[in-house]
């Protein structure tokens, strides 16, 4: 945990943003796995963890700006549960730590609720993002889950606080990189022909599990890097296959790191291999040299698929006009994602609360397939933590689709990308902030980039 003032300031701040109004923050449970006993690993509410900064289960919070209240609800420990799960700090002591003195049991959350409505002052809360949540907020205001609407103003609130990192979030973030950085160096030493992506994944959760950190989402590791989210872990790398990884870890505070690293399972690129991984991380160097306060980030995603389209006209793939191309969309053949997204406590930072909120200030977001995903596209500011991740992939089922319906037949070679359907994809990825004048790479320790550096440490 940070010191106590920390959190005190982060409620001060917020309390004179929001200037009025009561704020409901749902801490989560324990959430059960196949019975009540066995569980998924614990991972506290975001906004609460920056607020109120308690990774324990069961505890709720409300801040009332019109009475100057600050109060955690919760329960103390029974005998039954210090013998099953040792001695911990009373709900007082937890209180204290974040410089709350005003605690209450669980039961009495819904009486002071019930006393504000009374009152006639409506109860803000967040999007509730898990079921208990929005049985929670039914048994409490009596809002029916279907009828359950957040609070933009308090959504509002806390992302103009939290899209800005402090000094002290960044060295957490920092650690998170570092041994997010040390995850991938490992994956890309052991892997060889014959393994499973299981044992390499084995392996870069050993590297968090050493550090005393969790994930900060599931592992990718996977031979089939054309499938952007693939989960599965039990194919088997064999010779002229690249393999795709997109793994991080969050810090014992809950900051992330994220990173994505694409190697060949043999010790070295084809010439094909390189010369499309070549593409992909101009893409990416072009992008980060964009990086700055004041660049609209939708800017960036666009300069990287610009490189893309030149570098794919090069190899036969591409044609026509590189600007057309990008503006209609034609590109999203092979970059069918965005180009990064904020981070922070969360990995995909504050996306409980939409992308449009976050990610576009408010904004809306295009509906053209590819650029659709692109989760940041606002203007950049000093503070801000991003990552950058273009990628080329070769997407069989979407080949086929856009053939069969003689979709940008002016800026797609068919007949040469027919035979790409094997391919697979890449992604390099990497975590940046931005700076008063400019953009600094998370972390200390570098992980190999080009194709050079990459066989250098294979």
């Amino acid at each position: 945990m940070f010191k106590k003032e920390t959190y005190k300031q982060r409620r001060a701040l917020l309390k004179k943003a929001l200037g009025s109004g009561v704020y409901l923050f749902l801490g989560n449970d324990e959430l059960s796995l196949n019975y009540a006993d066995s569980t998924f690993r614990y991972r506290q509410d975001s906004s609460f963890l920056y607020f109120f900064g308690l990774s324990f289960a069961g505890l709720s919070a409300i801040i009332d700006v019109d009475e100057d209240k600050e109060i955690i609800f919760g329960n103390e420990l029974t005998i039954d549960d210090i013998v099953w799960m040792g001695v911990q700090p009373t709900l007082k002591e937890k209180s204290e730590m974040v410089g709350v003195t005003h605690t209450e049991p669980t039961v009495d959350l819904g009486k002071y609720l019930a006393r504000v409505q009374k009152q006639g002052r409506e109860i803000h809360y967040l999007p509730p993002y898990r079921p208990e949540h929005q049985l929670k907020l039914m048994d409490l205001l009596g809002i029916k889950p279907a009828a359950q609407k957040a609070s933009y103003k308090f959504m509002e609130a806390i992302c103009n606080q939290r899209i800005y990192k402090s000094d002290e979030e960044l060295a957490e973030i920092d650690k998170a990189c570092n041994v997010t950085a040390q995850m991938h160096i490992a994956a890309m030493k052991m892997l060889r022909p014959g393994m499973k992506e299981y044992e390499v994944v084995a392996e870069m959760e050993a590297v968090a599990a050493r550090n005393n950190y969790e994930l900060s989402f599931a592992t990718i590791a996977t031979i089939n890097g054309q499938t952007l989210h693939n989960h599965y872990h039990g194919n088997t790398a064999k010779s002229g296959q690249l393999f795709l990884i997109d793994a991080g870890c969050e810090t014992e505070m809950g900051y992330a790191g994220d990173m994505s690293s694409t190697v060949p399972v043999d010790k070295t690129f084809t010439a094909r291999q390189k010369a499309v991984y070549d593409i992909q991380n101009r893409m990416h160097l072009e992008s980060v040299k964009a990086l700055k306060p004041g660049v609209s980030y939708e800017s960036v995603y666009d300069l990287s698929a610009s490189v893309m389209v030149d570098g794919l006209k090069d190899l036969g793939l591409m044609k026509g006009n590189t600007e057309d191309a990008v503006r209609e969309g034609a590109h999203a053949m092979f970059y069918p994602h965005g180009l990064g997204h904020m981070m922070g406590l969360d990995v995909h930072d504050m996306e409980n609360f939409g992308e449009e909120l976050v990610g576009y200030a408010g904004g809306k977001k295009s509906t053209q397939f590819g650029r659709k995903s692109l989760r940041l596209a606002r203007e950049l500011e000093p503070g801000f933590v991003f990552t950058i991740e273009p990628g080329i992939y070769f997407i069989p089922d979407l080949i086929d689709l856009w053939r069969g319906q003689n979709k940008f037949m002016d800026f797609i070679n068919y007949d040469v990308l027919e035979t790409y359907k094997d391919f697979g994809g890449i992604r390099n990825e990497e975590d940046y902030v931005i700076t008063k004048d400019g953009a600094r790479r998370m972390g200390s320790l570098y992980v190999p980039l080009t194709t050079e550096e990459v066989e250098a440490i294979r």
